[in-house]
């Protein structure tokens, strides 16, 4: 009887271990990728660009790390220059939820906020991901803080308002396989809160070229609720790029 019990066991367990691997690929994959972008809103430029995109799955833990930095001249004068950093770190609790800690921090020499960074955690779902859809959703909270750029009228006004406060995160990551050369992409980030809310969301489609490396044409919209006087609500950037992938 307790052999049948261990058998019967191990039998209904193998499904569910083989399902958690179709979902994600086990091991490392990532993207490098090369870019020229036109910005308009708070910067109406031409500029070059780099992303990287790395990803660690394991049995159990997964890592998700991304940078991102944009620079920018016009007349011989920079006007832009940024970059972006993110990492996640989750722990599998399901066959298709986890529980993940993550922070990112972002500086912008001219838009309306200087810098600012998020730290919190949640709860994840792999809502798709056995075929050739991989939908994800997150829902958490945490901590963030902001440096709101403000517009100076006089000499002893302050240039800078420092901002901090609880916050919502909403998270979505949809990646669909058209074919086996083209794939779209859409990462949609909602941070809530009363004193401003920030959405931030990306396409992308992919197009493979030979061996590892891919063309890739994106647009990126960035809009907080609440900007300082003189600001403008929405950034968008968009994107043509040439990315080299490792999986």
């Amino acid at each position: 009887m307790f052999r049948r019990a261990i058998l019967a066991t191990i039998l209904t367990a193998l499904p569910f271990t083989a399902i958690a691997q179709e979902l994600e690929d086990i091991g490392w994959a990532g993207a490098i990728e090369l870019n020229g972008s036109v910005s308009t809103g708070n910067n109406e430029t031409t500029n070059v660009g780099t992303k990287v995109k790395f990803k660690n799955r394991g049995h159990d833990w997964r890592h998700d790390f991304a940078g991102s930095a944009d620079y920018g001249e016009a007349s011989g004068n920079t006007n832009k220059q940024r970059f972006r950093l993110s990492y996640k770190v989750g722990r599998d609790v399901g066959v298709r939820s986890y529980l993940y800690l993550n922070t990112d921090y972002y500086s912008d020499d001219f838009g309306s906020y200087k810098n600012g960074y998020f730290a919190g955690g949640g709860y994840g779902y792999t809502v798709l991901g056995d075929g050739p859809t991989l939908w994800k959703v997150e829902a958490g909270g945490g901590y963030r803080s902001q440096k709101a750029r403000l517009k100076q009228e006089a000499p002893d006004d302050p240039i800078t308002r420092q901002e901090d406060f609880a916050s919502t995160r909403l998270f979505s990551e949809l990646e669909h396989d058209f074919s086996d050369n083209v794939t779209l992409s859409n990462d949609t980030e909602l941070l809530y809160s009363a004193i401003d809310t920030y959405v931030i969301n990306e396409s992308a489609v992919t197009s493979d070229m030979f061996g590892d490396l891919a063309l890739r044409a994106s647009f990126r919209v960035e809009s907080h609720s609440d900007t300082p006087v003189g600001r403008e609500k929405t950034d968008t950037v968009s994107r043509i790029g040439i990315v080299y992938t490792m999986n």
